[in-house]
């Protein structure tokens, strides 16, 4: 494999995420930041230092709407529940062995 088919095999996984995470609405940032120490927060940040260190101006705004496929504020509006106790616990819990 070349690297022009590595990045795009690696392009397709990640739009593969990322549409899943789009369906997945039903699934907390907070549940995949205890399960996987990561969020759509993370993905898009990471995306916004990649245009970024391209040479691209990206905000934190447009990094997230690429991900959550809506801007943020919304996807909270129609998504987001509060996270229970033990999700906070949880997340405390996890925070402290980083």
């Amino acid at each position: 494999m070349d690297e022009m088919q590595k990045q795009a095999l690696e392009a397709a996984a990640y739009r593969r995420l990322v549409n899943h995470l789009r369906e997945r609405t039903d699934v907390q940032n907070i549940d995949l930041m205890n399960l996987a120490g990561f969020c759509r927060n993370c993905l898009s940040r990471w995306y916004q230092e990649a245009a970024i260190d391209e040479g691209l101006e990206m905000d934190k705004a447009q990094a997230r709407e690429i991900v959550y496929g809506m801007p943020a504020e919304e996807w909270k509006a129609k998504y987001q529940t509060e996270a229970s106790a033990e999700q906070k616990q949880a997340f405390q819990s996890g925070k402290q062995h980083d």
